[in-house]
């Protein structure tokens, strides 16, 4: 069952469940909140159009008796495991993914938070409540391609970010629809990115 509402809260039981959740770029950073302004300003100025409220996306998923934070984010400290973190990768420059700074980590946590989700922009998005769509996605996760963030080393046309590792589960679980886009009038940078490179893989797959 596809579209049934919005997640229970925190400390709600619930069965399976996958939703997704949409959050300004930046919430509560207003470091990044500033450059994210400014790059849709230099992208809306390229594309003749006008700027964009931008967004990134987050999971949460439910199995009964057990419920995980999915999300990319910066490595903010050398405590991953506390955290479920299934992978690595680099940002900017896989010279400079060495240093903890320049690292982005792919967290399952288990009985985590998504950090300022109470900014969520729209009511989170229920995607699912099959038992085996859910088990299925959270089988994919060590399957998550890390290349480097904020790059197009794959060619997607694209940079690769947070939003393109959530877009990629959610294609190669079959689980994408109309509603998972985000809310309107706004964009997801990287999020075409995960979608072609699942789509990419699915047809090589097929040949």
């Amino acid at each position: 069952m596809r579209g049934t509402g919005g997640l229970p809260g925190a400390g709600e039981a619930c069965g399976h469940a996958v939703t997704l959740v949409w959050l300004p770029l930046g919430a509560g950073q207003p470091i990044v909140e500033r450059s994210g302004r400014a790059y849709e300003r230099l992208c809306a100025w390229r594309d003749a159009r006008a700027p964009r409220d931008l967004y990134h996306a987050a999971l949460e998923v439910a199995t009964p008796g057990a419920r995980y934070a999915i999300e990319l984010a910066p490595v903010p400290d050398r405590n991953g495991r506390t955290r479920g973190v299934v992978c690595e990768g680099a940002v900017g420059s896989r010279w400079l993914g060495g240093l903890r700074w320049f690292r982005y980590e792919l967290r399952c946590w288990r009985d985590g938070v998504i950090p300022d989700r109470a900014l969520a922009a729209a009511d989170p998005r229920r995607l699912t409540e099959e038992p085996a769509a859910v088990t299925h996605l959270l089988r994919l996760l060590p399957a998550v391609p890390h290349p480097v963030w904020g790059r197009d080393e794959l060619g997607l046309g694209e940079m690769w970010n947070s939003n393109s590792a959530v877009s990629w589960l959610l294609a190669t679980s079959d689980l994408l629809t109309p509603s998972t886009r985000p809310p309107q009038g706004g964009r997801a940078p990287g999020w075409d990115a995960g979608v072609a490179l699942a789509v990419r893989r699915a047809t090589r797959h097929r040949c």
